[in-house]
């Protein structure tokens, strides 16, 4: 562990931007990492689909922005021969800092190929990550919940960690909780307090003072998932060691906003923008919840020139104007 990547991170304050599927991509990754965050972490690829199904390097899911640092590719898989190889591709392909095996996702679609599967056979979770370490001098870590159905978690922690893994990532839900409940902190810090390799906290860390209070429970740093979306500068707060979770004036918002649009279509690479900002429309709202009259303007854009009218006004610093017309529709006469 000693000088590798993710030690050499946490000698620095701060926190870890979630794989989320569908919001972790480069841009949002890139505005993150702008912001101060240790790391960020990729939505997560099918090692299968990489090996056998003819991803390339062209895969958006893997591929770093321009001068993108700091992050993390997140595989999931049953396989330890297809995770080896799904290992070496993505660092050929994606030149990442470590790789993360995500054994922590709860939903349907992945049940029996991987994610959060792996809890209730660990010596699989085992044999895979000896595998991934086998074929990648990079930093290999896990990102787990506390268990299936119940906790489990500091047995499939101490497992990991005889197995090699670099760092693990915990949390505080079981898969059958899916995201409901509170995250379970005091579980985290028996996993923290039961091996001896960095322990990550994640779950219901949505402001600064969550993120420092869940620090005391001995974990090395937290994880940042739906908390982060819309708000990077709470990964600068942590960073700078700011005690509030002010956000800065709504036109640096608007502006951050309308660069994350830029930023999509950049990354595309799609003349329209038509595809590329739809993911975009449960984001953008989120820059500013305190202007509510946006939203159903902006969950409709299809263009950057679209998003850049909409927030026109913001954008211009005035902050003093109506409810915009949705992008397409037709002004009331």
């Amino acid at each position: 562990m000693q000088g590798g990547f993710y030690h050499s991170r946490l000698q620095h304050p701060g926190a870890v931007l979630a794989p989320m599927a569908g919001y972790s991509d480069a841009p949002m990754r890139q505005l993150a990492s702008e912001q101060g965050a240790l790391w960020t972490v990729s939505e997560m690829i099918s090692a299968r689909g990489l090996v056998l199904g003819g991803d390339t390097e062209n895969l958006t899911l893997g591929r770093p922005f321009d001068g993108e640092t700091n992050r993390v590719v997140q595989l999931f898989g049953a396989d330890p021969d297809i995770l080896a190889q799904a290992t070496r591709q993505v660092q050929d392909w994606f030149h990442p800092a470590a790789i993360d095996l995500n054994m922590g996702c709860p939903v349907p679609k992945v049940r029996g190929k991987g994610g959060a599967c792996l809890l209730q056979t660990p010596e699989t979770a085992f044999e895979l990550i000896r595998a991934m370490k086998t074929a990648t001098p990079l930093d290999v870590s896990a990102k787990i919940r506390l268990g299936w159905d119940h906790d489990r978690s500091v047995e499939v922690a101490q497992g990991l960690a005889a197995a090699g893994v670099n760092l693990i990532t915990v949390h505080g839900r079981t898969s059958a909780q899916r995201y409901t409940g509170e995250a379970d902190w005091d579980a985290i810090a028996r996993v923290a307090a039961a091996v001896d390799v960095p322990v990550v906290g994640s779950g219901d860390v949505t402001s600064v003072a969550a993120a420092r209070a869940r620090k005391v429970t001995g974990v090395a740093t937290v994880m940042i998932g739906r908390g982060a979306v819309g708000n990077p500068w709470l990964f600068r707060a942590l960073a700078t060691g700011a005690d509030t979770d002010d956000l800065p004036p709504a036109p640096e918002r608007a502006r951050t906003a309308l660069r994350h649009a830029e930023l999509q279509e950049r990354f595309y690479d799609d003349d329209t923008g038509r595809l590329t900002l739809r993911p975009l429309r449960k984001v953008l709202p989120r820059y500013l919840p305190d202007h509510p009259e946006l939203r159903d303007a902006l969950v409709q854009v299809t263009t950057v020139q679209d998003v850049r009218e909409v927030l026109a006004p913001l954008l211009a610093g005035t902050g003093d104007f109506a409810a915009p017309t949705p992008p397409g529709a037709q002004a009331a006469v």
